[in-house]
């Protein structure tokens, strides 16, 4: 199977779904990462020239740790929004080149403008990159797949319909997460935020709703012709 997983920033993924990747990278899967934006604004001292070759190096080493690709959709913090022809078309290119199975990505309803466009674009390019007639930079037209909304940050406002109990992925989750340094030991050192931990938490609370250790919830977009009778997730 393949997988595409799209988020807005380049440590969104690690946070909401990256245990599930993990397990579908050793069931044989496939797996591609995107984050559309570069997280260029996502630092108080580094500049923005600076934090985007930075962020940029952090998600392909957190990918790296587990076997997953890891593409950047091009654009910068705040560029993407509803209506925006250009990341729209861009999305387009993506997913024709991932060829998914199945798609996760962002919450409709989130904390910030970058996940909640983000959201959208995916809504709209996964179904324009199936029109034969549309033009892309790839001929072949992608299938209609399923969507997966990914959990929010802290779990804020998101009931999951499905889990992954991701017990077995838990130290892997935590160290992919560890590699976006740019954002971690800032939140330690200077807001006294401990990120992996809050991370950890949220992940033990849906394991606890579902019986398990650990586990990632999600919830699909239940729209016409993306359902499926398959249990996709790992």
């Amino acid at each position: 199977m393949r997988v595409l997983a799209i988020g807005a920033h380049p440590d969104d993924i690690e946070i909401a779904c990256s245990g599930t990747l993990a397990k579908c990278v050793k069931r044989g899967d496939t797996v591609i990462v995107c984050h559309v934006s570069s997280g260029n604004l996502g630092h108080v001292v580094i500049p923005p020239d600076e934090l985007r070759v930075i962020r940029a190096n952090e998600a392909k080493k957190a990918g790296a740790m587990a076997g997953i690709e890891v593409i950047c959709a091009g654009f910068d913090d705040l560029e993407i929004y509803d209506n925006n022809k250009e990341a729209r078309d861009k999305l387009v290119d993506i997913i024709k080149y991932a060829n998914p199975d199945f798609i996760i990505t962002h919450n409709p309803d989130d904390y910030m403008p970058d996940h909640t466009a983000v959201s959208r674009l995916v809504f709209d390019a996964s179904f324009t990159a199936t029109l034969p007639n549309y033009e892309s930079k790839y001929k072949q037209p992608a299938k209609l797949v399923p969507i997966y909304y990914m959990d929010t940050l802290a779990g804020v406002n998101f009931n999951p319909t499905e889990y992954v109990d991701i017990s077995e992925e838990i130290d892997l989750k935590l160290k992919m997460l560890e590699c976006h340094e740019s954002q971690v030991v800032w939140m330690r050192d200077h807001d006294g935020i401990d990120f992996p931990d809050m991370v950890k938490t949220c992940s033990r609370y849906r394991g606890y709703q579902c019986g398990a250790e650990y586990a990632e919830g999600f919830r699909q977009c239940q729209v016409y012709l993306k359902g499926t009778t398959k249990r996709l997730l790992p």
